[in-house]
């Protein structure tokens, strides 16, 4: 039972991240992602609609992967089957800190 506390405890740091953090968050969503997933993360976009992007708003679809996968993304890029990229990496834009950030910012935004 001490490990899922500890888990809790780490997963709810995240989500109850300081203000400022939470601000720069929202600003790194509307600088990188938004013009793809939308600014509600919809993704009804003309690149979102081309690139067939999910709406994170839809629980559904955020169970669709954990924050380790959205982590790894975001750091490092997504591309098809084909190898096509889907997402350019933010890496080397941006720090762990600002990529974690991110990804509590994401899980906001499912209603």
């Amino acid at each position: 039972m001490k490990s899922l506390n500890i888990i809790g405890i780490g997963a709810t740091a995240l989500l109850i991240a300081s203000p400022a953090a939470r601000a720069a968050a929202a600003d790194n969503w509307k600088q990188h992602c938004a013009s793809c997933h939308g600014a509600d993360g919809t993704g009804q976009t003309k690149m979102g609609h081309k690139l067939g992007v999910k709406d994170l708003t839809d629980a559904a679809n955020q169970k669709g992967f954990t924050d380790d996968q959205l982590f790894k993304n975001l750091k490092a890029g997504e591309s098809d089957a084909d190898g096509k990229v889907k997402m350019k990496p933010f890496g080397e834009k941006l720090s762990d800190d600002d990529i974690k950030a991110l990804v509590a910012y994401v899980r906001t935004l499912s209603k």
